[in-house]
């Protein structure tokens, strides 16, 4: 029996190597933000946005900050068509809430799937991070030029580089809240940020990353240039707890919040509390949201002062649907949301 030559073997081994790993050279943030520039006015905009949330966060604005929107964003011009109506509903209620449109381009899957307009615009499968990009770039901004602050999920650091300047509120979801990465990320983020308890619905892992990510950190990155860098941050201190449940477990009660604010407290981090309505709090029922979220709202209004804003999953219509051919307009293709109207009726009644 022959044995293979030790050249064989290498050239074998280089070409799998090949074939596991393909590359396809992508703009620099730098560049994709000079296509696609934020002006001055924009710029400003969003700062403010960003000063608001804040305000209400540390107990400087009375108001309620709400962040809602799609579960994810596949159609822009269903996106648009939403941050149209949202806007004009934000005006009407701006004296009791802040409301944050929800801009998620990027999904977090716990196998596989598809994974936002970020990565797979076209939804085929094979992915196209240039076009999506420039999409998601081209779609933030035009969201912003409506007059409403965004929020998304930074699920890659690298995103943030491109987009976060159109940003004025992000998660960490529950995946990722115990990600060194992500803690460190934020420190250096200009936003305020919500990280997510834990998928088993425990806080402590929140409570340790708004502890990191409050102090300075020195880590690897990429410049906006597109060269290798160590990135120095100096801390965040606009962080706070998103409770969204976990693996069956409610934690949007009083009882739940209040054991939640001891644990912040006894962190020594801050005792502001967002709630989720959506995901394990709704039992991945979209319209569940609606009682938990006057639930919420009612214990506000009875004087707990920790808890500082709801998050709401919605769309133009309601459900959600498998991606295909033939897809309703305005209906999510991830979680389940509620339709324009309930969204509607639900905030004016709050």
């Amino acid at each position: 029996m022959n044995m293979p030559l030790k050249s064989e073997t290498l050239n074998a081994n280089a070409s799998h190597a090949c074939q596991q790993r393909q590359e396809a050279t992508l703009p620099t943030a730098a560049e994709l933000r000079q296509q696609f520039p934020a002006g001055e006015v924009l710029t400003r905009a969003i700062a403010g946005y960003r000063d608001q949330i804040r305000g209400v966060l540390h107990g400087q604005d009375p108001r309620i900050l709400i962040v809602m929107g799609p579960c994810s964003l596949h159609d822009e011009h269903a996106a648009l068509e939403y941050g149209t109506r949202l806007k004009a509903l934000a005006d009407d209620v701006s004296d009791q809430f802040l409301i944050v449109m929800r801009a998620y381009l990027e999904k977090p899957r716990t196998t596989v799937g598809w994974k936002g307009l970020l990565y797979d615009p076209e939804r085929t499968g094979q992915g196209d991070l240039k076009q999506g990009l420039e999409r998601s770039r081209k779609l933030l901004l035009e969201l912003s030029e409506l007059g409403l602050p965004l929020a998304t999920e930074a699920l890659s650091p690298f995103m943030m580089d491109y987009l976060g300047d159109l940003v004025s509120w992000t998660a960490i979801g529950a995946r990722t809240t115990e990600s060194q990465i992500h803690r460190e990320m934020v420190s250096g983020l200009p936003m305020p940020t919500g990280f997510k308890n834990g998928t088993d619905g425990g806080v402590a892992v929140a409570t340790h990353a708004m502890q990191s990510a409050s102090y300075p950190h020195h880590h690897l990155g990429i410049s906006h240039a597109g060269a290798p860098v160590m990135i120095t941050t100096a801390g965040n201190p606009d962080t706070h707890l998103v409770l969204r449940g976990g693996r069956g477990v409610t934690n949007y009660d009083a009882v739940s919040i209040a054991k939640a604010v001891k644990e912040l407290q006894k962190a020594g981090v801050s005792t502001a509390v967002m709630v989720d309505c959506s995901h394990d709090n709704a039992c991945k029922q979209a319209e569940r949201q609606l009682a938990i979220a006057r639930e919420v709202v009612a214990q506000k209004r009875a004087g707990n002062t920790h808890i500082k804003g709801l998050m709401l999953e919605s769309f133009l219509a309601p459900g959600r649907q498998d991606d295909g051919d033939n897809l309703i307009y305005g209906c999510s293709i991830t979680d389940p949301c509620l339709a324009w109207d309930q969204t509607e009726a639900l905030i004016r009644s709050l």
